[in-house]
C-alpha cells in the first residue's frame, strides 16, 4: 500500500472533491469525487459532454482539436493538409459519439498524471463500482507509458481496456550517470545566471499571481488554449497542500521564470511552467527552469517524466522518447459509440504514432 500516494489524493480531494473547479483552472468544468476500494485511493473526474474545456478532461480536445492546432503548428507540407482533413472530420465523429462522457481515473487535472506503484487486486472491484454508477460514461486512465506503468499497462489490459497512444513524452531514468554536454552546461548556468533563486516557500501571494501570468505566456499564450488555465488559487493552494513544489527566477522586477513540480513515488514531472518570453532569449530562462528539475532529481534520486513538446531540447540532454497511451474502457457502452473508440485506437496506433516518431514531435 502506498500510503504517502494516498495522502496526496485526499489532500487533493480536500481541494476539489464536491466544489466547483473554476475558481482553479478558469477553462474546465468537471466532477471531482475520490474513488476508495480497500488500499486503492483514486481520485477522479466526471464529465457530461461538458463544450470547449480544457485537454485533461476532454478526449475529444486531446484526440481532435489539440491535434489540429499540433499540426498547423509543427509539421509542414505535404504531411498537414492531409492529415488536417482527416482529424477535423473525425473530430466530429468523436463530438457525435460522446467522447467527452468520461470518467477519468486518476485525473489530478495535469498535463501528466503519476500512478502508485502497482494498482492491486481493488482495481477489478472499482472499476465494476465505475460502471454500475456512470453506466453511460467511457472510463479513462490518462498517462500511461510502458516504462514507468507496465504493471498498471497490464492490469488494465486484463480488465478489457484498450490502450490508444496520445502523446510522445521524455523520460530519464538515470540522471545521476547522465554525462550529456548540454545538461552539464545548464546545470553550470544555474550558477551564473544573474537571476536571483526564489524557492516556493517565500513566495508571496503576488508571486503565486505572477506565476499565473507567467505560465500563461507559455502554456496559453503561445501553445494552446485547450492547456490548463491554472489560477493564482490553485497555486496558492496547491503549494499550500505539499503538492507542487515551486521555484523561481526574480530580477530587480520580480518573478521571470518559474517551475512548479510534482511527483509520486520516484517520479518528478514539471506541470506549471512559465517565464517572462519578452525577456532575451539569452538569459536562457526555459533552460533554467529545467535545469532546476534535472538539479533536483539528482539531488533526490528521482526519475523525470517531461512530458511532450521541446523534443529536440529534452533528446539533447538524454531526455528518452516515449509513447503514452490513455486506457478506455468502452464494452459497455452502446455499439456505435465502442466503433468510433475502435477506429481511434486505430488511427492513432497506424497514423499517430508513426508521425509522432517520423516527425520526432
Amino acid at each position: 500500500m502506498d500510503l504517502n500516494f494516498a495522502a496526496r489524493a485526499e489532500s487533493f480531494a480536500a481541494i476539489h472533491a464536491a466544489r466547483p473547479v473554476r475558481p482553479y483552472i478558469g477553462n474546465l468544468e468537471t466532477s471531482v469525487e475520490l474513488l476508495r476500494e480497500g488500499a486503492l485511493v483514486l481520485p477522479c473526474t466526471v464529465n457530461h459532454r461538458e463544450p470547449e474545456i480544457a485537454w485533461v478532461c476532454s478526449p475529444l480536445a486531446t484526440y481532435g482539436s489539440y491535434v489540429i492546432e499540433e499540426i498547423d503548428r509543427t509539421i509542414g507540407r505535404p504531411w498537414a493538409l492531409p492529415l488536417h482533413a482527416l482529424c477535423r472530420g473525425f473530430r466530429g465523429m468523436l463530438s457525435a459519439a460522446a467522447v467527452d462522457q468520461t470518467v477519468t481515473v486518476n485525473n489530478w487535472m495535469l498535463s501528466t498524471n503519476l500512478y502508485p506503484a502497482a494498482p492491486g487486486q481493488a482495481l477489478s472491484i472499482m472499476i465494476e463500482r465505475i460502471r454500475e454508477r456512470w453506466p453511460q460514461h467511457a472510463v479513462w486512465f490518462r498517462s500511461l507509458n510502458a516504462q514507468h506503468n507496465q504493471l498498471w499497462i497490464d492490469a488494465l489490459r486484463a480488465q478489457g481496456f484498450d490502450l490508444l497512444p496520445s502523446r510522445q513524452v521524455y523520460l530519464f531514468d538515470d540522471l545521476a550517470q547522465a554525462r550529456h554536454a548540454n545538461l552539464r552546461r545548464d546545470l553550470g548556468l544555474l550558477k551564473t545566471t544573474p537571476l536571483t533563486s526564489k524557492p516556493g516557500q517565500d513566495f508571496t501571494p503576488d508571486d503565486f499571481a505572477r506565476t499565473e501570468t507567467l505560465y500563461g505566456y507559455l502554456y496559453l499564450d503561445k501553445y494552446s488554449r485547450l492547456n490548463p488555465h491554472y489560477s493564482a488559487a490553485f497555486m496558492q493552494r496547491w503549494h499550500a497542500a505539499g503538492l507542487l513544489e515551486f521555484w523561481g527566477l526574480a530580477d530587480d522586477d520580480g518573478l521571470q521564470a518559474v517551475v512548479g513540480t510534482f511527483r509520486q513515488g520516484d517520479i518528478l514531472t514539471a506541470p506549471i511552467v512559465g517565464y517572462n518570453t519578452a525577456l532575451p532569449r539569452s538569459l536562457g530562462l526555459y533552460r533554467l527552469l529545467m535545469a532546476r528539475v534535472f538539479e533536483v532529481a539528482r539531488r533526490d534520486g528521482l526519475r523525470v517524466n517531461l512530458s511532450a513538446g521541446a523534443a529536440h531540447f529534452k533528446r539533447l540532454r538524454g531526455g528518452r522518447p516515449a509513447i503514452e497511451y490513455s486506457a478506455v474502457l468502452s464494452s459497455h457502452l452502446p455499439l456505435p459509440r465502442r466503433a468510433v473508440l475502435r477506429t481511434l485506437r486505430g488511427l492513432t496506433q497506424h497514423v499517430g504514432v508513426p508521425v509522432m516518431q517520423r516527425m520526432e514531435l
